[in-house]
């Protein structure tokens, strides 16, 4: 099943618990994807690929959000932001932890023969493409730069 129908489905479920949270999120959703297909100007879905960067950009809209209702005290609307989070982060593949993320990042630098800093970018446009919906951008930026530092 397509992601746009796993939203649909999710979203129905949703209506008929009244479960306003992933209601507003799965909205949301939906929307950016219909706002995605319309942008490129095709009438066909989106890859899967493009599915997961945008499911991720969601994702991390909600938690920038959410920090900052907490740094400014008001964690009365971080609350629904990370229970948004929450929903959308459902359709996302198990994200790899660190030491997963490592042993891929390590294994790119000996591939390319990086030396330092300045082989960074070309280090992290490997390890990004592998890693594509399965760890944050953040993440692997620091572990590249503890490897090769």
């Amino acid at each position: 099943m397509s992601l746009q129908q796993d939203i649909m489905t999710a979203l129905k479920t949703a209506m008929k618990a009244k479960d306003q949270a992933a209601l507003t999120a799965l909205r949301a959703v939906k929307s950016a994807i219909l706002l995605a297909q319309t942008e490129t100007g095709s009438t066909t879905e989106l890859t899967e690929e493009q599915e997961l960067k945008l499911l991720q950009k969601l994702v991390k809209q909600r938690k920038d959000s959410a920090a900052i209702y907490v740094e400014q005290g008001r964690q009365d609307l971080a609350d629904p932001e990370l229970a948004e989070a929450e929903v959308i982060s459902q359709f996302l593949p198990e994200a790899l932890s660190e030491a997963e993320i490592e042993v891929v990042v390590l294994a790119a630098i000996k591939d390319l023969g990086a030396e330092g800093m300045k082989d960074m970018g070309k280090v992290m446009g490997v390890v990004s493409g592998q890693l594509t919906g399965k760890a944050d951008g953040k993440t692997i930026s620091a572990i590249v730069k503890k490897n090769l530092a």
